[in-house]
């Protein structure tokens, strides 16, 4: 079948050697991918963050979106992912999630525990499983920051709000993204990967696509604790180049099940390998009942399970 005929708008494509940039419309789109953060670099890093860093992490990799004419500024980075993990003794809501070595390190802290370990192994507790609900950040733009002096205006503010359920403008239109459409630009970022010392797996992987009529982004957290549960996060953001004045749409997904309801899925039982690919998990998850993937989940309390849709519009 012949794909549809669609009128390709003017563009501009740039590229070094680690960044690709595409100018389209008023959008200027550039991603870069650059190799895992060197020693120095994740020195830095951990020194602010104040947790030790995921194995591979992704530190000069991003993806930002400029919307020139309303100066909005958008980013995805490993910096601003990393921020959003739970920093700290792990609460109602923060989906905590323990594996062996972890609970017999906490009974060795226990006070009525016969066999205490001693108090110089106790170390500062953040989420070990790196598990973060970032959707991307709001990022300043130099073109947006006037003075104050002679009665202008100060850097405007973009504000995401709850999208109307009942409005189909402003939901992502999937129809249209499975659509045989050129692609005008596609990248992958991955900003963190780590196995959870052999316990698995978590990772943030970044997409975009620019069409004719539109760009979408899928950031997506996977994580993976052998023997125990299955997590993921999405971010989509869709906008439609005819949207007038241009509206940007985010939605936010989390799904949760604990391993065993996965691994019935398999097709094969003896083939345990789709358990480590995030299609195979992400279609698991987004196709059971969401009284299970999204209301039950893990029984971990996670706040993150559900769906979120908000909307920003972009003014001059």
């Amino acid at each position: 079948m012949a794909e549809s005929q669609v009128p390709i708008p003017e563009h501009k494509l740039l590229e070094s050697p680690n960044s690709r940039t595409i100018e389209i419309f008023d959008w200027a789109i550039t991603a870069s991918t650059n190799p895992i953060s060197n020693a120095s670099e994740c020195d830095s890093l951990q020194a602010m963050l104040g947790f030790p860093l995921p194995e591979m992490t992704f530190g000069n990799n991003f993806l930002t979106l400029e919307h020139k004419s309303s100066s909005w500024k958008y980013s995805f980075n490993a910096e601003g992912a990393l921020k959003a993990v739970k920093n700290g003794e792990l609460g109602p809501g923060d989906g905590g999630v323990k594996v062996g070595i972890y609970l017999f390190a906490e009974s060795r802290t226990d006070p009525s525990s016969a066999f205490m370990m001693p108090e110089t192994v106790v170390t500062k507790p953040y989420d070990w499983t790196y598990t973060t609900t970032y959707p991307g950040s709001l990022e300043p733009s130099n073109s947006s920051e006037e003075t104050l002096s002679g009665g202008e205006e100060g850097p405007r503010e973009f504000k995401w709000i709850a999208a109307d359920p009942e409005d189909p403008s402003q939901k992502i239109p999937m129809a249209e993204l499975t659509r045989p459409d050129p692609i005008l630009f596609y990248a992958e970022i991955p900003l963190f990967e780590d196995e959870l010392h052999d316990n698995g797996s978590s990772a943030l992987l970044i997409r975009i696509r620019v069409m004719p009529g539109c760009l979408f982004i899928l950031g997506r957290f996977t994580l993976r604790v052998d023997n125990v549960i299955f997590r993921q996060f999405d971010t989509r953001i869709y906008h439609s180049f005819r949207s007038s004045p241009p509206l940007i749409i985010r939605e936010t997904s989390g799904w949760e099940a604990p391993y065993e309801r996965v691994k019935r899925l398999l097709p094969m039982r003896d083939d345990l390998t789709p358990l480590t690919d995030p299609s195979f998990i992400a279609k698991a998850l987004t196709e059971m009942p969401p009284r299970l993937s999204q209301g039950e989940g893990g029984k971990t309390g996670w706040r993150a399970l559900g769906t979120r849709r908000e909307i920003t519009k972009l003014t001059s």
